[in-house]
């Protein structure tokens, strides 16, 4: 009997990858930029789920880009340094003092748990910032949040170079100002501001939430710019999400072929999206 399961377990698995075989084609060479975060950050076992199907991702012929966050690493580190934070409309204000700790956890010890997966799961990964090769340059966002930054630059030659030689990068979202500044940005943000100076193909926002629900609370899997809007307008749209779909619109706008809102909880979540009919999560397209 064990045998019998075991056999067709085997011509599962063997299904799976025939079927998969369409999609394998269609993204051989295709850049995918991922937005790493929430609680699978936080599970060594959810990590390196996460590592090993980058690695496969590349195995293929895929050019991934990771971009991690790391919010409640820096919460803790602030915590543990006696650095209090202010916050104003909900959002916490970066001082001098907090931006050297952002900096601190995100560019080293969030972005090297991540490389050191990736690696470990036989990648080939580097990480960096955005301050690395002039790859994003910012301003400030509101200066009443001080150094926290916004895009207006990104030069993803770096990126690319990465890509010839089949490295995968792991980039943390710590800017650069014109004037040397160091900008925290948010790793949404930062993500979709990548994702579309690479015009790729995919962008992925990894969440803690199944997808975008309409108003009966039912997952849409795929959406209009049209529909993101008016949602959004009619209040169905709220919240935390509307930062990620936003994101996921001015991506498109950027030139990013869809970007797709799918819950980074979910194992495999991102294979399931790229490689099977069905997919993962909420995709936006223009």
């Amino acid at each position: 009997m064990k045998k019998r399961k075991m056999n067709r377990d085997w011509i599962a698995t063997a299904r799976t990858l025939s079927e998969a075989l369409p999609f394998l084609q269609r993204y051989d060479g295709a850049t995918v930029v991922i937005k790493f975060g929430g609680n699978a950050m936080g599970d060594d076992e959810a990590m390196a789920g996460f590592a090993r199907d980058i690695v496969l991702m590349r195995q293929v012929g895929v050019n991934p880009v990771v971009v991690h966050g790391g919010g409640p690493m820096i919460n803790d580190m602030l915590a543990r340094l006696g650095v209090e934070s202010r916050f104003v409309n909900g959002k916490r204000v970066t001082d001098a003092a907090t931006v050297e700790v952002v900096e601190m956890v995100l560019a080293g010890r969030v972005n090297k748990r991540i490389v050191q997966a990736i690696n470990a799961e036989g990648g080939r990964a580097v990480g960096l910032s955005g301050k690395d090769a002039r790859l994003m340059t910012c301003t400030q966002a509101d200066p009443a949040l001080g150094f926290v930054g916004t895009p207006v630059e990104v030069d993803p030659r770096i990126l690319r170079a990465l890509f010839a030689s089949e490295v995968i990068p792991v980039i943390a979202p710590v800017g650069a100002g014109r004037a040397g500044e160091t900008f925290n940005v948010n790793g949404d943000t930062a993500a979709g501001a990548i994702a579309g100076a690479l015009k790729a193909d995919r962008l992925l926002l990894l969440t803690d939430v199944a997808g975008v629900r309409n108003a009966a609370g039912e997952i849409l899997t795929e959406l209009s710019a049209a529909q993101i809007r008016e949602m959004t307008e009619d209040g169905t749209i709220s919240g935390g999400m509307i930062p990620k779909t936003e994101t996921a619109l001015a991506a498109i706008e950027a030139g990013v072929r869809a970007a797709v809102i799918l819950d980074g909880r979910a194992p495999n979540a991102c294979l399931l999206e790229l490689f099977t009919e069905h997919g993962a999560g909420s995709i936006i397209r223009a």
